[in-house]
């Protein structure tokens, strides 16, 4: 059996080494921990953040296509764009200078184009360019009162934020609600009633209210029925006679109404 102790004098001579090294270690981390904290003076000012948004490049618009046309080529082109519903077009004409009250043939303006063939988007942005809803045609036609005739709600929406001056009558001495009464358009009616000041009881040159247009042209269906509510509803005084003295009622009776004879009765 070997003793323990012959090899303690190997080991004592390995101390002392390995003390050294030992020692040595927390040297070096310090002088790591030193070099990692202090600033490198020779790599200079750390680089400024950079802002995405301004390293996007700049788009630049594109020309307008109808900037170098005259005032006569810019009117042409803006009635046919309106009629035809072209919004994007009457939107770049309008921008290229284009006179939104430049008028055709028949004296119809752009926004009275757009008006007569229902082109909403194109009547917004007439509208919104300062495009007059009072001008009249040759057929004594303006903007407002054709909303009447074609009874679109959305259109006289439109129309109604140029501020049109409701009392123009038509070739028939009517206000826009008497067509629309005429025609069926019942919506149309109970929004113009209710978001306007026209004058219910008007009379036309026939001798006419909405009321009486309803009832004598009308056919007596739903939407002639809604209509007189409305009208009804709204203060129409069901007494206003034709010139032959003819009442709503009566005039309902005789053409055999009798939903809408109802409605009077109870006025």
């Amino acid at each position: 059996m070997v003793s323990r102790r012959r090899n303690l004098p190997a080991l004592r001579g390995v101390q002392p080494h390995v003390k050294k090294v030992v020692a040595v270690v927390p040297v070096l981390v310090a002088l790591t921990a030193s070099a990692c904290s202090s600033p490198d003076s020779s790599a200079g000012p750390s680089p400024e953040p950079t802002n995405p948004a301004s390293s996007r490049p700049t788009t630049t618009p594109a020309p307008n296509p109808y900037a170098s046309l005259s005032a006569a080529e810019l009117g042409a082109r803006l009635l046919s764009a309106a009629a035809m519903g072209r919004s994007t077009e009457v939107r770049q004409l309008l921008d290229a200078g284009a006179d939104t009250e430049v008028r055709d043939s028949h004296r119809r303006t752009p926004l009275l184009l757009a008006v007569t063939r229902d082109r909403v988007p194109v009547a917004r942005a007439l509208v919104a360019a300062g495009a007059d809803p009072d001008t009249l045609d040759d057929r004594h036609d303006t903007p407002w009162l054709v909303t009447g005739v074609t009874g679109s709600v959305a259109m006289a929406k439109v129309v109604l934020r140029a501020d049109p001056d409701l009392t123009i009558r038509n070739r028939f001495g009517g206000l826009a609600h008497i067509p629309a009464s005429e025609r069926g358009h019942a919506d149309y009616v109970a929004y113009v009633l209710e978001h306007t000041d026209i004058r219910v009881d008007h009379v036309n040159d026939l001798g006419w209210t909405a009321l009486l247009e309803a009832v004598i042209l009308g056919k007596g269906t739903r939407p002639w029925q809604r209509i007189v509510e409305s009208l009804v509803d709204h203060g129409a005084d069901v007494s206003i006679a034709d010139r032959d003295g003819v009442t709503p009622l009566e005039h309902a009776r005789h053409r055999g109404f009798v939903a809408v004879a109802r409605i009077l009765e109870r006025a």
